[in-house]
């Protein structure tokens, strides 16, 4: 699909922080409690029916991704439509005889951001530390469900207890990194 660049650059800067990094806070305006999923299935074919399904679910017609940091290719920007299909997702950002690996979203990005027109959800991922954080889902029984059905994910103290000790030296996440990802993701505090 053809998509500006610059739109989506501005699209994704109104949802994010382009300048931060986990475990900082990198969205701007979300604050539901967030879900963690590793990072490289998010730029495989199958998370495209999740993606999808996100941007559904707030009346977004297309998905756009911005790749915020990438290793040897100029940060690309696009948009997909929601009725686009896994395929299509792969052939914008993965590889094949036409393309050189190093070349693909899948393999040179090192930070992505997705959201959508709305503003409403958005999915930060970084390589390093092989995690996507997604924000946007209405409550707690839409987190279960989406996990559910689209694959394994876990909530901030998930991370902290599973994925993110195999990430750092001697498998263990530092007590300042996991002391600002827990503020920063876990559970919003409960009004009276």
């Amino acid at each position: 699909m053809a998509s500006n660049p610059d739109a989506v650059r501005a699209r994704a800067a109104a949802v994010f922080d382009l300048d931060a990094r986990l475990p900082a806070q990198v969205f701007r305006e979300l604050a539901d409690e967030a879900v963690f999923c590793e990072f490289d299935p998010l730029l495989t074919p199958d998370a495209w029916p999740a993606l999808a399904a996100l941007a559904g679910l707030h009346g977004d017609q297309q998905v756009d991704l911005l790749v915020v940091e990438a290793d040897g290719i100029a940060g690309p920007a696009l948009s997909l439509s929601v009725e686009a299909t896994p395929d299509d997702y792969w052939a914008e950002i993965g590889f094949d005889s036409g393309r050189e690996p190093l070349e693909s979203i899948t393999i040179a990005a090192r930070t992505v951001a997705l959201t959508g027109p709305s503003g409403r959800w958005g999915c930060w991922g970084e390589r390093d530390p092989e995690v996507a954080v997604v924000r946007g889902l209405p409550d707690g029984a839409a987190r279960r469900e989406w996990s559910v059905r689209y694959g394994l994910c876990v909530d901030a103290a998930g991370a902290l207890a599973s994925w993110l000790p195999q990430v750092f030296r001697d498998r263990f996440v530092p007590d300042a990194y996991a002391a600002e990802l827990a503020v920063e993701y876990g559970a919003p505090p409960q009004s009276d």
